[in-house]
């Protein structure tokens, strides 16, 4: 028997995304305090806070890290925005001690035409969509059940609570999507005017599911100075929101992106499954470890724990762009021109 057959398959262990949230969140801490005032020389942090566990963990990082009167909490609603998000936020930060700007963009998202050009887009689609109506973008949710491609649909939701689905052309879904990002876009604008106004860095608040994926908007939320829990799978985050004290009302409640008027989650509008599946699943296979033993641990079967790791790898190669440096063309050095101008032969 040759000595590559007698390796011992790998297992997938149980505590496979088990982190030390103490030591975790004093790791954090240091680290933010030498970049903040080492590397940026700023004085403090502004946190955009939506009210759910992700933005409440950086918040909470942040104050215990810098102290809360050198970290600005931004609660940036609009028109369409849940009422909970900024009453969650805001009873938050006043726990920790956080000084609270509200800054309601709604004015700012009429002026860009945020609503009317997505709602030309939706209109494409259902032409009754007017007042009252509301809409949401979503995914296929049976992913664990068979092989569905990422294909977006439009659910509207008519003023007497009929909700109606259709699937979105390519055309009808990029308009959607492009008008909608003014919201994330705007929100990044108006950090950026509060951290400059105090000299102050913007602290991002996406974590690994959400950076790695793709799940965030290019010069919107994805354009911070730091980003402290972004190595972090969601469910490790929420370790971290146990360890800091985030109130329970918090984390319970259901991640959503807070960007559509029908109150679409993160699950149905991008992830497709639940996080405790997802983290685990993708942690399995970040280690090398086989689709059939990652299955035993979470009684799945390997062809669901493989249409996963498959949705995984195809929303990392589809959103490799967001996550791309500026490319810029230096110019030749003096060496390369001449012999560029060197004639053949």
């Amino acid at each position: 028997m040759s000595k590559l057959s007698q390796v011992e398959p790998l297992v997938y262990p149980a505590d496979a995304l088990r982190i030390d949230a103490s030591r975790e969140v004093e790791r954090l801490g240091r680290a933010l305090r030498q970049d903040l005032q080492g590397r940026f020389r700023r004085r403090g942090a502004v946190v955009g806070c939506s009210g759910g566990v992700d933005s409440s963990v950086v918040m909470a990082l942040c104050a215990q890290a810098l102290g809360p009167q050198r970290v600005l909490a931004v609660l940036l609603p609009e028109r369409e925005s849940s009422p909970e998000s900024v009453t969650l936020a805001r009873a938050w930060a006043e726990a920790l001690g956080v000084e609270t700007v509200t800054e309601d963009i709604t004015g700012a998202l009429e002026g860009a035409g945020c609503y009317r050009r997505r709602d030309e887009a939706v209109r494409r689609v259902f032409p009754a969509y007017g007042p009252g109506w509301k809409c949401k973008i979503t995914l296929p949710d049976d992913l664990l059940e068979k092989e569905t491609l990422n294909v977006f649909s439009l659910t509207v939701v008519t003023p007497q609570g009929v909700e109606l689905r259709e699937r979105l052309l390519s055309e009808d879904y990029f308009q959607v999507v492009a008008a909608s990002n003014f919201k994330q876009r705007t929100r990044m604008a108006m950090l950026y005017y509060h951290a400059e106004h105090r000299n102050y860095a913007v602290v991002g608040t996406a974590n690994k599911n959400e950076h790695d994926l793709g799940f965030f908007v290019k010069h919107g939320d994805g354009a911070v100075d730091l980003a402290p829990i972004q190595h972090l799978f969601k469910t490790q985050v929420y370790r971290l929101a146990e360890q800091l004290g985030v109130p329970e009302e918090i984390r319970r409640r259901t991640p959503t992106s807070d960007t559509y008027s029908a109150g679409s989650t993160q699950e149905e509008f991008f992830f497709r499954i639940p996080f405790d599946v997802l983290d685990h699943i993708w942690s399995g296979w970040e280690r090398g470890i086989a689709p059939e033993a990652i299955a035993a641990g979470l009684e799945l079967t390997a062809d669901q724990v493989q249409r996963v790791i498959d949705d995984i790898v195809r929303k990392k190669r589809t959103t490799d762009y967001l996550r791309s440096a500026v490319i810029s063309y230096p110019l030749p050095s003096r060496s390369n021109l001449d012999r560029e101008a060197a004639p053949e032969g």
